[in-house]
């Protein structure tokens, strides 16, 4: 299965594809947006991804104000849900900027889109479309977006495998470009949270949904998960980002900053060289260890013509020649004359026999 978001092709054989989630980072400035694109477009992302809603169409403030407390990152907020989300949103008219800078950056502008109308809109600057994990039981917004033909990537935090078996039925049948990532969306950052990733359900995914693009959507401190993910089969990464974690704000606690980024995307990428192909051959690095590490069989006495070849009159020793017999093959040369006088600790060559 292949992709292509951009210039830039996504399969198994090709580099994995990262995401830098700005989201909410960009603290309410144009400026800080844009300084955010450059900055991780010199981390190494391949995009750089923000989020539009409008807190009227996203949240409740009446239900989040009457809710049971939880221990949800956002009791850590010091104002309400709502106003959080208000203070965060992103001005629609900042969006052809943002993508004007990502091109200028070559880096390629996502953004997942929270409110049904302003798609059309956005759909004008986007390449692919990102589903964020709590919206995947909306299913007509989901399948609006999936008509675009655009690769859709949906995020799947906080669902079972029948949730996001049945929204895949519905999107196949109309787009076929879809990106499944794992996700866990608890986003306190505490170490615990490895006990939740399950990046083995991408064992799952690729099992019960073949001909698709895994991914891991990620919130944990470090790129532990990331590496693992990609061993596992991950080509599209997503995390958050920002200039510095020390920074007030939804999301800066738990995202990457430049540093830690340029980390993870170097990691990679000696993670995928260390993947390598699928063919199990002796490599072109290793010829000379075939030599010098495998066992040949010597004899122990000096052999005349025609004499009768016995197991006690040999030994395998290293190294191992390339005209040499392979110790496996002993048994096809014992009690068989030799054709040439052989010297004692010589190996036996293939013309020996």
């Amino acid at each position: 299965m292949k992709i292509k978001i951009g210039n830039k092709i996504i399969s198994e054989e090709n580099p994995t594809y990262f995401i830098a989630d700005i989201a909410s980072n960009h603290d309410g400035s144009l400026n800080k947006a844009k300084e955010l694109i450059h900055m991780a477009s010199e981390s190494g992302a391949d995009a750089a991804k923000f989020q539009n809603f409008y807190a009227s169409t996203l949240v409740s403030d009446y239900g989040f104000r009457n809710l049971k407390k939880t221990s949800s990152h956002q009791n850590r907020w010091k104002k309400s849900v709502y106003e959080t989300y208000k203070e965060n949103e992103i001005s629609l008219k900042w969006t052809e900027d943002l993508a004007r800078t990502c091109k200028k950056y070559n880096i390629e502008y996502f953004t997942a889109s929270y409110d049904m109308s302003i798609n059309s809109y956005i759909n004008k600057f986007v390449n692919a479309w990102k589903i964020g994990s709590g919206d995947i039981t909306w299913h007509e917004h989901i399948l609006k977006i999936s008509k675009s033909r655009k690769p859709v990537i949906i995020a799947t935090g906080a669902s079972n495998l029948y949730e996001v078996k049945k929204i895949l039925e519905k999107v196949k049948k109309i787009n076929k470009k879809i990106i499944l990532m794992q996700c866990n969306t608890n986003y306190t950052n505490q170490f615990d949270n490895f006990n939740f990733i399950n990046l083995n359900v991408l064992k799952t995914y690729k099992k019960k949904f073949p001909n698709i693009i895994y991914g891991l959507s990620d919130h944990t401190m470090g790129h532990e998960t990331v590496l693992g993910a990609i061993s596992l089969g991950a080509r599209v990464i997503e995390k958050h980002f920002t200039d510095s974690n020390l920074r007030n704000g939804p999301d800066h606690k738990f995202s990457m900053n430049p540093k830690t980024w340029r980390a993870m995307i170097d990691s990679a990428r000696i993670l995928e060289l260390a993947l390598g192909k699928k063919i199990k051959k002796v490599e072109k690095n290793e010829k000379d260890t075939v030599i010098l590490q495998r066992r040949s069989i010597r004899v122990k006495r000096n052999l005349k013509k025609n004499e009768i070849l016995k197991k006690e009159d040999c030994e395998y020793l290293r190294p191992c020649p390339n005209d040499a017999l392979p110790v496996y093959e002993l048994g096809k040369i014992l009690d068989k004359k030799i054709k040439f006088d052989i010297k004692k600790y010589e190996y036996i060559k293939k013309k020996f026999l």
